[in-house]
């Protein structure tokens, strides 16, 4: 069998998590009386410190339901330019939303707050755009798992306050910043207006994300929800499987943390990989050095057995995930060495 390595999200839900979503007592989530679905927004809601939350099917209408809830048509969101909302969303804040979309450039993601501030231009009058919000990635995904700094974030929080901008947090892989960095869920919540947080990654569930704010954007996100053609029925099914997941595979994400770190280590001495950057379940590899494209190392690579993701022309990423264990650790190492070696 194949080691499948291209993303988090190739998880299959385990017999005990199938279990629970087989025996999830259920309702019609469109009136709100789906008993688990309820009991789940409520539970994320709380971890994180805020007062509402709603079930998405994805992470990323979690975030443009959030989103658009802070930024008015015309209006000005800010991200980093290798952010998911701006690469992986397919200009979803334009369509749907007609919301303008500025970025600044961090190296692997990390933010540093006055690199984002800086470029803020909020109440510019009726001839220039205004920026209104910025959306920080925790972890940042392409920037190779980056934890963001807690310090930087609080800058951030402190300059968009006297700026009179909102905050959203794309913490899809929020869970792996708090266990990488020890950070409390709630800790992360206090600095920011809106919140995604998605299930289906680390967590091992098969579908869903939680958006997170107050009742009252909460509650105009359910009737978005709805008007996108997400309002779903006896969605319990699939909130039960997110149940199981904050219950059991949380904590165990260092595992995934230390299986990815082996790998770069592994790489690291090709100078592809700098193994102090890996700080969670994700390795990027840079292959301009070698005479190597990233999509020559994933048919390489898949030709031995292990799945890769070719994301640039000389990036490669591989992602750890709960269905990857020891034993596949040591034999991905092996594939993933030899596939680098260029004769």
């Amino acid at each position: 069998m194949a080691i499948d390595l291209r993303s988090d999200t190739v998880t299959r839900p385990s017999e005990a998590m199938r279990q629970a979503i087989a025996t999830a007592p259920v309702g019609d989530d469109v009136y709100a009386d789906d008993p688990t679905v309820n009991s789940l927004e409520e539970r994320v809601a709380n971890l994180f410190g805020k007062e509402a939350g709603l079930f998405t099917p994805t992470g990323s209408l979690a975030n443009q339901l959030m989103i658009r809830s802070l930024v008015s048509p015309g209006e000005e969101l800010l991200a980093e330019g290798n952010s998911h909302i701006v690469r992986a969303e397919l200009g979803a804040a334009a369509v749907f939303s007609g919301i303008t979309t500025r970025t600044w450039q961090a190296t692997n993601g990390a933010l540093i707050a006055k690199d984002a501030l800086e470029i803020a231009r909020p109440e510019s009058g009726p001839y220039l755009v205004s920026t209104t919000a910025i959306a920080v990635e925790n972890t940042h995904n392409f920037g190779g798992g980056t934890v963001q700094s807690l310090d930087e974030i609080a800058a951030l929080r402190k300059g968009a306050d006297e700026l009179g901008l909102a905050l959203h947090l794309d913490g899809a892989r929020i869970w792996n910043a708090h266990v990488a960095s020890g950070v409390p869920l709630a800790e992360y919540g206090k600095y920011f207006d809106t919140i995604s947080v998605c299930l289906s990654k680390g967590l091992g569930a098969p579908i869903g994300s939680i958006a997170l704010s107050t009742k009252e954007r909460v509650a105009k996100a359910r009737v978005w929800r709805k008007r996108y053609g997400a309002g779903m029925r006896q969605v319990g099914l699939l909130a039960a499987a997110g149940h199981f997941a904050l219950d059991h595979n949380i904590e165990r994400l260092s595992e995934d943390h230390r299986r990815a770190k082996a790998i770069a280590q592994a790489v690291g001495n090709t100078a592809l990989v700098d193994p102090q950057l890996v700080d969670t379940n994700i390795i990027g590899i840079d292959l301009s050095s070698l005479p190597l494209s990233a999509a020559d190392l994933a048919t390489r690579c898949k030709e031995k057995g292990l799945w890769i993701s070719a994301l640039g022309p000389k990036y490669a990423r591989l992602v750890t995930h709960l269905d990857f264990d020891d034993a596949q650790l040591s034999d991905a190492i092996e594939i993933l060495k030899s596939a680098l070696v260029v004769k």
